[in-house]
């Protein structure tokens, strides 16, 4: 890992599952989630998206991959969107969101996975994929969307839909993106990348989810998220999941042959 922004590739973490990647020329933002609203307000109220600190946090992409529906993944992909002129591209589910937040058609790219689509120099690819069991033992808000849901949404509004594992080639470097606490062994048969951003709550529920990443994909960093509470400001100190094991997490990347990369939210780092 690089040590300078005049490197290849620049990786923000956002907390949650979100992140952006950051080249000269290219900037994509996956599962951008910054408002994090309390969980009195997420249990009570419609949920709003911070467009101030969206803004001032994710100032500038080209494209917005959404890799599940949930509140927590696809909440503030519309405003950002709409400040930024980038596309929003995802399942069936991500395209009902951005069309209920009012974005134009020309801004929305559906995709049922498998397919590559052009970012530029760049290229991504959508793997289907499933979410964990990650609500006691249940998986939680199943179920897709086929119409815009209503906006702004109550949590529970926000199906999950297909769920996609995201591959974005640079050209340099190929990262993959595992939002959730699940995948499907045959979509990453056959794939490779250097980086992956690697849902951190899958350790407890999947059997060798580590290892099975690494023997799928042979990366040669992991960067764990999807590891904090998502209800603290993104500024404060932020609350692990009860779930989540760090540091049983960062030893079996090692015990793997890969190196762990953990970031603070809002940390940054170069490749």
């Amino acid at each position: 890992m690089a040590k300078s922004s005049k490197s290849t590739l620049e990786i923000l973490y956002l907390g949650t599952a979100g992140f952006v990647l950051k080249s000269h020329n290219r900037t994509i933002a996956l599962d951008p989630y910054i408002s994090r609203p309390s969980l009195w307000t997420t249990l009570t109220q419609p949920l709003e998206p911070n467009t101030a600190l969206i803004e001032q946090l994710i100032p500038e992409a080209n494209d917005v991959l959404i890799g599940h529906a949930h509140y927590d993944h696809i909440l503030d992909a519309p405003q950002l969107c709409h400040a930024t002129g980038a596309r929003l591209i995802g399942s069936t589910a991500t395209v009902m969101v951005g069309r209920a937040a009012g974005l134009p058609e020309e801004q929305l790219v559906e995709t049922q996975g498998r397919e590559t689509i052009d970012c530029g120099s760049w290229q991504v690819r959508g793997l289907p994929s499933v979410h964990g069991k990650a609500a006691f033992g249940r998986i939680p808000l199943p179920g897709d969307m086929t119409a815009p849901p209503p906006w702004p949404p109550r949590f529970y509004h926000l199906k999950h839909g297909l769920v996609l594992n995201w591959l974005v080639d640079t050209g340099n470097l190929k990262v993959m993106h595992i939002d959730s606490a699940d995948f499907i062994e045959e979509e990453l048969a056959g794939m490779q990348a250097d980086i992956v951003c690697l849902c951190a709550i899958g350790r407890h529920y999947r059997p060798n989810y580590v290892k099975d990443v690494v023997r799928l994909l042979q990366p040669k960093w992991i960067i764990p998220c999807h590891w904090d509470s998502m209800m603290t400001p993104i500024h404060d100190t932020p609350d692990l999941l009860p779930q989540v094991d760090m540091p049983g997490m960062i030893a079996e990347i090692r015990a793997a042959g890969c190196e762990p990369v953990v970031m603070p939210i809002l940390g940054k780092a170069w490749f």
